[in-house]
C-alpha cells in the first residue's frame, strides 16, 4: 500500500495543508509583480488594493499554518518528521510574511521608485518571485516523493527543482547588488528618508528569494534523511 494511503488511515496526511499553505505564501509574493507595476506608474490606489490582496493571502497562510500546527500529531506514520515539517511550514510562512513587509512599507510610505531605477527593479522583483514559484513547484513534488519512498526517480526530480532554485537565489543576489549601486548613484538627488526605506525595500525583495530559497533547502533535509 502506497505510504500515503498507510498515513490515512492513520489521521489526516499533513502533505495537503502544507502544499496549500505554499501555494497560498506565493500567492502573495506573485502579487508583489502587479503591486510594483501599479508604483511605478504612480498609481497609489491600485497598489494599495493590490496590497491588500497580498496582506489577504498572508492572513490565509496564516489560518492554514494554524490549522496544522493544531492538528498534527506528535507522531507521523510517515518517512519524516514532525519536526521537519515544521521547519518546512515555518520557512514557507516567512515568504508570505515578507511580501507582506514589502508590500506594507511601501504603501504606507507612499513609495515612490525613481525613473532610473525602474527597469532594474522590475527585473529584480520579478526574478525573487520566481525563486518563490520555484520553490511552490518543488513543494507540490511532496505526494510523489512520499509514493515513492523518498527514493528514486521523483527524488531526482525534486533534486532538480532544487538546484534551480540554487541559481534562481544567486540571480537575485546579483541583481540586488546591481540595485542597490544603480540606487547609490542616484541617492544625492533623492530625498534621504525615501533613500533610506528604498534601501530596506531592496533589502526585503532580496530576503524575499532567500526564504524561498529556504523552502527549498528544507526539502533537501528532507530528502537527505
Amino acid at each position: 500500500m502506497p505510504l500515503s494511503n498507510i498515513a490515512s488511515l492513520f489521521g489526516r496526511s499533513p502533505i495537503k495543508p502544507i502544499k496549500e499553505h505554499m501555494a497560498t505564501a506565493h500567492e502573495a509574493s506573485a502579487d508583489l509583480v502587479p503591486f510594483f507595476e501599479a508604483l511605478m506608474q504612480g498609481d497609489l490606489a491600485t497598489a494599495e488594493q493590490v496590497q491588500q490582496r497580498i496582506s489577504a493571502s498572508e492572513n490565509r497562510a496564516d489560518d492554514i499554518k494554524k490549522d496544522l500546527r493544531l492538528h498534527l500529531p506528535d507522531s507521523l506514520f510517515m518517512p519524516v518528521s514532525r519536526s521537519d515539517l515544521l521547519e518546512l511550514l515555518h520557512a514557507q510562512d516567512e515568504v508570505a510574511n515578507t511580501a507582506q513587509d514589502i508590500a506594507g512599507l511601501a504603501t504606507g510610505r507612499k513609495m515612490e521608485i525613481p525613473q532610473q531605477l525602474q527597469p532594474l527593479m522590475k527585473t529584480f522583483v520579478d526574478s525573487a518571485v520566481a525563486a518563490s514559484a520555484q520553490a511552490l513547484l518543488a513543494i507540490n513534488e511532496l505526494d510523489e516523493l512520499l509514493e515513492s519512498g523518498f527514493a528514486g526517480r521523483e527524488v531526482d526530480i525534486a533534486q532538480r527543482m532544487t538546484e534551480e532554485l540554487d541559481e534562481l537565489e544567486r540571480k537575485s543576489d546579483k541583481l540586488e547588488v546591481e540595485v542597490r549601486a544603480a540606487l547609490f548613484k542616484i541617492e544625492k538627488e533623492l530625498p534621504p528618508v525615501d533613500v533610506i526605506f528604498l534601501y530596506r525595500v531592496i533589502d526585503w525583495i532580496g530576503d524575499l528569494a532567500d526564504r524561498a530559497h529556504s523552502v527549498g533547502n528544507r526539502l533537501q533535509l528532507l530528502l537527505a534523511r
